[in-house]
Formats: C-alpha cells, sequence, structure tokens
C-alpha cells in the first residue's frame, strides 16, 4: 500500500496545520472546474501553503490530489498526504479508479491511515481528520446532504477558510457551537 519513503501510520499527522490544505467534495465530481482547482492549489502555494490532504475518494478528492501532484512537479517544498479512511478503501472503487487510486497513492509523500479495517462511520473520522489537520477547506460542495455537507460544517464551526470551486452552490451554515467541540 506505500512506497519506499512514505510514512504510513493510523492517524498521527504531525506537520503543521497553519500551512496544511485539505480537500473535500463529491463523488460524481467529473472535473467541472478542473482549471479552476489547478489555479486554486496554486494561489495556496504562493500564499505559504506546503502541504495538502486528499481523502483519496473517487470524484473530487483524486481530482485534488492529482491537482497537487501536477504543482509539485513545478515547485519545491509541497507534499501530498493521502488521508486513507480504511485499509482496502480502493477495493469498492472501479477497476479505472482503484488504478487511478493506487497511481496516486504511490506518488503521496504521505499516507495516514485512519483505520485497519472498514467500520460504520470510517468515513467520519475521515473527514474530522482532515479539517482537525488544516487551517484551509477547498470543496466541491453543491448543497446536496452527506459527508461533503458535514466537512464543510464542521470546517466553518472550527473557523477555517473555506474555498468552495462548485459554482452558485450554497454554504451552509456553521453548527452552532456546543461545550463539547
Amino acid at each position: 500500500m506505500q512506497s519506499p519513503g512514505q510514512n504510513a501510520t493510523f492517524g498521527c499527522m504531525t506537520e503543521d496545520r497553519l500551512t496544511t490544505v485539505a480537500f473535500t467534495g463529491h463523488r460524481t465530481y467529473d472535473g467541472q472546474a478542473a482549471a479552476a482547482l489547478r489555479a486554486t492549489v496554486g494561489e495556496l502555494y504562493a500564499r505559504g501553503f506546503r502541504t495538502f490532504l486528499s481523502g483519496m475518494a473517487v470524484g473530487f478528492d483524486l481530482a485534488a490530489a492529482e491537482a497537487v501532484l501536477e504543482l509539485r512537479e513545478r515547485v519545491p517544498g509541497v507534499r501530498l498526504v493521502a488521508a486513507v479512511p480504511f485499509r482496502g478503501q480502493e477495493m469498492r472503487f472501479s477497476p479505472a479508479d482503484r488504478e487511478r487510486f493506487r497511481r496516486v497513492l504511490a506518488e503521496a509523500d504521505s499516507v495516514e491511515v485512519l483505520a485497519p479495517a472498514y467500520h460504520r462511520g470510517c468515513y467520519a473520522v475521515r473527514n474530522d481528520f482532515l479539517v482537525d489537520n488544516a487551517r484551509v477547506l477547498v470543496a466541491w460542495y453543491d448543497g446536496s446532504p452527506g459527508g461533503t455537507r458535514y466537512t464543510v460544517r464542521r470546517a466553518l464551526g472550527r473557523g477555517l477558510e473555506v474555498v468552495n470551486l462548485c459554482p452558485a452552490a450554497p454554504v451552509p451554515p456553521a453548527p452552532a457551537p456546543t461545550l463539547f467541540g
């Protein structure tokens, strides 16, 4: 699952969250914002962001990871961290997406495997990991319910800057603060 030089841990990322960007988006994303995604990644690099987290899901997550890898070919110091919700996640993908996942994973600088196997709630754990380890969240959020909405709301509630590349999509309100954050 990992290449030489990569570390694979269980959710113990030690990078500086102040220079880290995370991505979240729908699995149905099919490249509509490819140019905007590449431009946004470049702009964030220019602002000093160097570490980029991908949740490695089909759709926007893998597209974002590929945009980071493209940037890494041109500029120094870019790191891609693959936040894999559970070992074997790619076995649920189509053969083409499974190959894409494996290619991105092999090129990632670090692999954070968050659970040794699938369990109920493992995707929410991954989404929490993304928000908890970043200062900026780049999203492809179209307003529909699900994990992307959850992640965007959590990021807003925690004060992250959220960049939504989906045109004319509503940004959900941040959840009300609680005593048990």
